[in-house]
């Protein structure tokens, strides 16, 4: 059940105060504000932020794997030699890979 902490708190006195009836008529309240909503209808309308990239191409500049450089057989990731650990295999992984 979600909390409204911005909502003014009622006191012991107001909370004794409900009546039986008045809780009674509120649970029938809570059930009768459910929204029946289309959701085809509501994704159709749902756009997603920025501007429309389905007609962009992109030009990405790749380099080789430089001398210094090394592929972990782990995550596939191309990292500085600073950053190598062999595995008890003799394989060659990356620190993230081997913690």
């Amino acid at each position: 059940m979600a909390t409204d902490y911005d909502a003014p708190r009622k006191t012991d006195d107001e909370l004794n105060e409900d009546s039986l009836e008045e809780l009674k008529a509120r649970r029938t309240d809570k059930s009768s504000g459910a929204v029946d909503e289309d959701e085809t209808e509501a994704a159709e309308g749902f756009e997603l932020p920025g501007a429309d990239l389905s007609n962009e191409e992109l030009s990405v500049r790749v380099l080789p794997r430089q001398q210094d450089e090394f592929t972990c057989t782990s995550c596939f990731l191309v990292v500085h030699r600073s950053q190598l650990r062999e595995s008890a295999s003799g394989q060659m992984i990356c620190t993230d890979c081997a913690a």
